[in-house]
Formats: structure tokens, C-alpha cells, sequence
């Protein structure tokens, strides 16, 4: 037997009890011979493929079947025939056919790169589900499902179109499916692959998946909404036709050849405009619509202008999405014009290669080239979104979080701004500044300062309109600020900023890592941490006790306080000692005993220019001036306290060898918030005159509230930002002055 012939045999599913039949067959035979049909677009060789992968497939999918008693293999059929309309390769047509052979047939893709060829099981490998992989959540499951099919999009979009062929053809036959099942698919079609979609401009299949899924999430709302349009077409019927006469006169009497035809909003579309405007359904008025396809745009024009001489334009109705077309490729002129009967009608007026990428989006390429042997351009439809994915992945390796991030730019609204130079770009709704600076570029975004919109300089948070032309002003010195990630929206944006503040926090904490494991080696008498490169097989056998992988992520965690420096330091002096290298006694004397201190770690010095690795207790807020304590947490990087603190010295009783010695440096870089606590009898402006008072003192309020005390007075607490202790005792001086404070005092407790 031959190796192909004993993979098909190891795939061989027994038949059920109750085979079938001829009958069945019959219909798969039929089904496949339907598709062929559909291929003449292919040269015979082509053909010859895609009948060997039918063979193979229906070999593997023997005595399978479908929940409607089918037999499996009319599914792939079905699914390849979705992909023939769009007119795709054989490689896809292919991949369709076998889309489901690894998982239910135990087909491996070394057998399919065998019988095939590797980009064929490359893109069946992009289709599979990680059904065999075990994870902790059902929503991390499908989270790294939608991962490896939407990174699969983005190296070969065939991927995507193939999954969605199978998804509306499941769509279709769910009514055969178990009813339990309905909600949690049609959600999922729903929320996750008609934006999909919708983003590639693959409206036919949009709507299609947007009208199945409302079918089956309210089978009652879509038969009532159904029976209501059915009634309504036969009232509007006369209307309509009069309509599509009057505008077929118009067009020849102008000597414009036009194709017209009818079309009906989908019930999803009506239902969804019911739901969002509070609207029923008698005042849903623009429900009839036609299309027309002319030869040229500058027919496009003259269609319009025909069309409003010939009908009153309803006001605000009219959009050109030829000069500027949709972030999915879509391009089209759209008027609602008032017809027969006061009746609304929309009109879309497009060319006929518009008219292709309306319908067919991304597979507009495939579908172009087979009818017009050109078009070369088409191919950059939904390039850029979906080269981002392949970027996002590379910032981003937790699945949930990499979903996270695509789904936003899902969502099919858009706002179109311009460059300085007039470049029109298409940005998710809601999109800020600081989102349009990092889709220019990652390096502007990273670096922005400031911003421009329409010459008015104006804050990074601000959300873009239509039409608004931004100018990002940038700065080498400038980095991301945590805050963005509360405004941001587009998954790129997010996706880069968080890239970053990790980063900055890694290499952070290795520094202060390395600053505290060598403090940590000068107490027990070794006078600097051992060097990488000529002390490598030291290296290597701490990082193999610790089991870290690299230097790098031993000194991150003793940074963050994943690992005690002490620990670690005594481990680095027993190897040193394998060495025959001895502890300094008279260093280990001198850093030891030599001070009060009988902390081993030694010092850090704060001078505020710390990040990520060190943060200011909110409890007690410390500032330069104070005396001050470490706690080293689990994880959380060296947390600086103010040395009376109640929660500092609470951690000291529990957990004293993760505290170290910490002490400020002669010059702070920045401001220190501290809290402040006044007690004022309440007269009319009091809040005012002590506000004044602060900033006659230059401390800037960040944070206020208010309380109600006994006897007439008002307690007030403020975080202002100062410069050190000098300065909170002398706005405390100041405000002890004024003649309606009753008390005046700092706080150290959390409140």
C-alpha cells in the first residue's frame, strides 16, 4: 500500500448504523458537479486539482454526517461553491474542500503538503480550530481561535474569505442544528464575522450574515418584521416601478447609459434603525432603494445631477464616497430623493468596477481579474488594516489582550481627517489625536507632544470630526503617557503604548535590580556584582538555581521584588567561594555594622526621575525631606513610604526583609503630591481665599474634597504638588495666617 493510500485509510470513519445511501451520495455527486460548472474561469489543470481534492475530502468525510442527515462532504462543497462566485484560485478552492479535514478526519498537514503542496495546507493549517489545545476558559479558547485565523488573514486574505464562506454557509443550515446552540453562533456571527466582513468590504456576505444571525437570535421579532415588509412591498409595488420608469426616461433622454436595478434594505438594517432611533416600523420611510451602475465617474456626476432634476433631494441625504471612499475600499454616490407619492428613495450610483469592490470587497481581486484580466490596484483593498494585525501580534502576545485590540477596529463607522499635506485618512469613530498620530507612524506617536486640529491647538485626548485636519507636533525627549491608554482607541495606538511602558518597565527594573543586588553583594563583603562576560559559567549556574532564563530576567524580577536580593547575593557568594574567592572582611565589616542601619540591601537614592520601578505610597504620600523606607512587593517594584507611615510599619511587622534603606538625592527632578487637611469656619468664599493661597504658595492643586464639621466649620483636603518638605511647612505657615482657618495640618493616614 502506498503511503496516500494509507493515510486515507487511517482516516476512514466507519459508517453509522444507518448508512445514508445511494441517494445521498447522489446529491453529493450533484452538489460537486454544480461547483465544477462554476470554474470555467480555471484552465483544465486547475480543474483536475480541485476534483482531486474532492476526492481526497470526500474519502476522509466518509460516512460523516451533517445535523440535517446530509452527508459531511455536501458542507465543503458548499463552501468552495461560496468561493467559486468570488472567483478564487485553485488553491482556495482547494483548501475550501479539505478545510475540515484535520480536524474531524485525523488528517495531519504533512499529509496534506504531501497530496497538495505547502500553501495549500497552509491555508487549511490557518482555518483549523485549536480544538486540541487545553485552555483555562472557553473565552481564551475562541480568543486564540480568532488569532491564528486573523494572523493567518493577514500573511494570505484567502484565509478569511474561505472562513467566511463556511460561516454564512453554517448560517444557513443552523435551523437543522440542536436550538441551544442558535444563540451562542448567531451572537458570535453577529458581534465578530459580519464587522469582519464589513472591514473587507465583502458587503453581499455582510448583510447575508447580519439578516441569518437576526433570524435566529429572535426568530418572533424577524417573522413579524418579515410579514410587515412583505405587506409593505406589495403597497409600494406601483409606486416603485413608476419610479424606476421615470428614472430610466431621464437617463436616456440625457444619453447616459446607466443599469439599473431594485434594492431593498436588509431586515437587519430596518431592524437595527427601529431599535437606535426608537422608530416603528410605519415610520421607517426610506425602505426602497435602486442601483446604478454607469461607465464612468464622471457619469457617476452627471447621474446625480440628472437625478435631482428629476426628484427633490431630501436634505443632508447626499454623501460622495467616490472622493473619499470608505476605510474597507467601498466607493459610491448616495442620494435619498423624494419619488412617486411622496415615497423616499435611495440612490447609489457607482461604476461598474465600484460596483464589484462594493459587492465583493477583498475578493474584489480575484473577481476583477477573472472578468477584466486588470486591475491590479484592487489588491491593496484592506491591505493596511490587515498588515496592522501582523504589527499588533508582535506587540502583543496574550491572546485576550490581541483580540482586545482588533475588535476595535472592527467596528464599521469611520471618520475621515487630513494631513497637513491633504492626505485623507480613515480612523475608527471616536478616534483622538493621539490615535491618528501613531496611525502616521509609531515613532510620531510615541514622541507626540502636541496637537493641531484645523490650526487650533487643542489637548491629545480630543476626539477627530469629519473633515478636521490634524498636525502632530513631536519632541525627541517625549515618550508615551500611561493616561493615552484611558482615551486611546484604535488597537494599534493601544497596542503600541503598552509595547513601550513595558519595555521602559523592563529595562527599569533591571536597573534597579542590578543597583540592589550589588548593594546587596557589598554587605556580605564583595565589593561589585561579577561581570557578565568573564564571569559566564558563574552566571550560568545562578540562573540555573534560580531558573531564570537570562541575566536580564533575573535582575527584572530582584528589581520588581519577584526575587530578594539578599537571597540572591548569598547564593552569588557560595559560588564565589567554589571559585576560591573569599568575602572582603573588613568591607563586609564596614557595610554591616558599620551603621545604624542593619538592613543588608543598602540604599537606593529617589530623585523622582523613576518610573515604573518605583512608586510613592498614596497613603502616606512621602516627599523629599521626609525620612523614608522600601518595601520591595511581590511584583510591584519598590514602593517608597514615608517613615511614620501606619501601613509601612504594619508591612515591617510582617514582612521586615523586604524593606530596605532608601534616602533622597540633593536635587529631585520633579514634584511630590502630599495631602493637607484645613479646617475653615464656613463663611461665603472661604474655598476660594484658600485655593488663592495655594497657588500664592505655587502648589497646584491635584486633588480636592469636602466635609461638613461641627460647629459652623468646613474640613477641606487637598494633594498638591510641591516641591519638598521646606515647602508643605511653609504653606502650611501661610495658611495657619489667614483668619478664617481654625486648623491647619498635613496627613499621613489613608483616609
Amino acid at each position: 500500500m502506498q503511503q496516500g493510500d494509507a493515510v486515507r485509510a487511517s482516516t476512514h470513519v466507519a459508517p453509522p448504523p444507518h448508512d445514508p445511501g445511494k441517494a445521498a451520495a447522489d446529491a453529493a455527486a450533484a452538489g460537486f458537479s454544480a461547483l465544477l460548472d462554476k470554474l470555467q474561469y480555471l484552465d483544465e489543470a486547475s480543474r483536475e486539482r480541485v476534483r482531486q481534492a474532492y476526492r481526497y475530502a470526500d474519502h476522509a468525510h466518509l460516512g460523516q454526517l451533517r445535523n440535517s442527515g446530509e452527508p459531511y462532504i455536501t458542507h465543503p462543497i458548499a463552501v468552495a461553491s461560496l468561493c467559486a462566485d468570488w472567483k478564487l484560485d485553485a488553491e482556495a478552492l482547494m483548501a475550501a474542500l479539505l478545510h475540515d479535514a484535520l480536524e474531524d478526519c485525523g488528517v495531519s498537514k504533512t499529509d496534506l503538503v504531501e497530496h497538495f503542496g505547502s500553501p495549500v495546507a497552509e491555508l487549511v493549517d490557518g482555518l483549523t480550530k485549536l480544538d486540541k489545545l487545553k485552555f483555562n476558559t472557553r473565552e481564551e479558547g475562541q480568543s486564540e481561535s480568532f488569532r491564528k485565523m486573523l494572523l493567518a488573514m493577514a500573511r494570505d486574505v484567502r484565509v478569511i474569505l474561505i472562513k467566511l464562506a463556511d460561516r454564512t454557509h453554517n448560517m444557513r443550515t443552523l435551523g437543522s442544528a440542536p436550538r441551544s446552540k442558535w444563540g451562542r453562533i448567531a451572537s458570535e456571527t453577529l458581534e465578530i464575522y459580519a464587522p469582519i466582513a464589513h472591514r473587507l468590504g465583502l458587503n453581499q456576505t455582510f448583510r447575508e450574515l447580519q439578516d441569518l444571525s437576526f433570524r435566529h437570535l429572535h426568530p418572533w421579532r424577524y417573522a413579524t418584521l418579515e410579514k410587515a415588509i412583505s405587506r409593505s412591498r406589495s403597497r409600494r409595488r406601483e409606486v416603485v416601478q413608476k419610479a424606476q420608469a421615470e428614472v430610466e426616461a431621464a437617463f436616456a433622454q440625457q444619453g447616459l447609459a446607466a443599469r439599473l436595478s431594485g434594492r431593498e434594505k436588509t431586515l437587519y438594517g430596518i431592524y437595527e434603525r427601529m431599535q437606535q432611533r426608537h422608530l416603528s416600523f410605519a415610520k421607517v420611510v426610506d425602505l426602497s432603494g435602486f442601483r446604478v451602475v454607469v461607465p464612468s465617474v464622471i457619469d457617476c456626476y452627471t447621474a446625480i445631477g440628472v437625478l435631482h432634476q428629476l426628484y427633490k433631494p431630501v436634505p443632508g441625504k447626499f454623501t460622495d464616497h467616490i472622493a473619499i471612499a470608505k476605510a474597507n475600499g467601498y466607493q459610491s454616490l448616495h442620494t435619498t430623493l423624494v419619488g412617486p407619492a411622496s415615497l423616499n428613495v435611495e440612490f447609489q450610483v457607482r461604476t461598474e468596477e465600484m460596483h464589484i469592490v462594493a459587492e465583493a470587497g477583498v475578493a474584489a481581486h480575484w473577481l476583477y481579474n477573472a472578468q477584466h484580466k486588470g486591475g491590479a490596484h484592487v489588491q491593496k483593498l484592506g491591505t493596511r488594516w490587515l498588515q496592522s494585525l501582523l504589527d499588533i501580534q508582535d506587540e502583543t502576545r496574550d491572546a485576550t489582550e490581541f483580540w482586545e485590540h482588533v475588535k476595535v477596529d472592527l467596528f464599521p463607522d469611520a471618520v475621515y481627517v487630513f494631513t497637513p499635506r491633504g492626505q485623507i485618512m480613515a480612523l475608527p469613530s471616536g478616534t483622538t489625536v493621539v490615535d491618528f498620530a501613531y496611525a502616521i507612524h509609531s515613532d510620531v506617536g510615541d514622541h507626540t507632544v502636541a496637537a493641531q486640529v484645523n490650526h487650533q491647538l487643542v489637548p491629545l485626548r480630543t476626539e477627530l470630526k469629519n473633515g478636521d485636519v490634524v498636525e502632530i507636533m513631536t519632541s525627541p525627549e517625549a515618550a508615551p503617557n500611561p493616561a493615552w491608554l484611558g482615551f486611546v482607541k484604535s488597537g494599534r495606538a493601544r497596542s503600541k503604548i503598552r509595547l513601550y511602558l513595558k519595555t521602559l518597565a523592563q529595562k527599569e527594573s533591571v536597573a534597579l535590580g542590578e543597583k540592589l543586588l550589588a548593594q546587596a553583594l557589598r554587605a556580605e563583603g564583595v565589593q561589585r556584582l561579577p561581570d557578565a562576560a568573564s564571569q559566564a559559567p558563574l552566571w550560568e549556574k545562578l540562573l540555573r538555581f534560580t531558573g531564570h532564563r537570562t541575566r536580564e530576567e533575573l535582575l527584572s524580577d530582584v528589581g520588581v521584588g519577584k526575587r530578594v536580593a539578599r537571597i540572591v547575593a548569598g547564593r552569588i557568594v557560595t559560588l564565589l567561594a567554589e571559585e576560591g574567592t573569599r568575602p572582603d572582611i573588613l568591607l563586609l565589616t564596614r557595610e554591616r555594622y558599620g551603621s545604624e542601619d542593619s538592613l543588608s540591601q543598602g540604599g537606593v537614592l529617589l530623585d523622582g526621575s523613576e518610573r515604573a520601578t518605583v512608586q510613592y505610597a498614596k497613603c502616606c504620600h512621602p516627599v523629599p525631606g521626609d525620612p523614608v523606607v522600601g518595601y520591595l512587593g511581590r511584583g510591584e517594584g519598590l514602593m517608597v513610604h514615608h517613615a511614620q507611615c501606619e501601613v509601612a510599619r504594619e508591612l515591617q511587622r510582617k514582612d521586615a526583609e523586604r524593606f530596605i534603606s532608601v534616602d533622597w538625592a540633593d536635587e529631585p527632578t520633579r514634584n511630590f503630591e502630599v495631602a493637607i487637611a484645613v479646617t475653615v469656619n464656613n463663611h461665603k468664599g472661604v474655598l476660594a481665599r484658600v485655593a488663592a493661597e495655594l497657588a500664592n504658595c505655587e502648589a497646584d492643586i491635584v486633588h480636592m474634597d469636602m466635609d461638613d464639621a461641627v460647629g459652623g466649620t468646613t474640613e477641606l483636603r487637598f494633594i498638591v504638588s510641591v516641591r519638598n518638605l521646606a515647602h508643605v511647612e511653609a504653606i502650611l505657615r501661610n495658611l495657619r495666617r489667614l483668619s478664617m482657618m481654625v486648623k491647619a495640618e498635613r496627613v499621613f493616614r489613608p483616609r
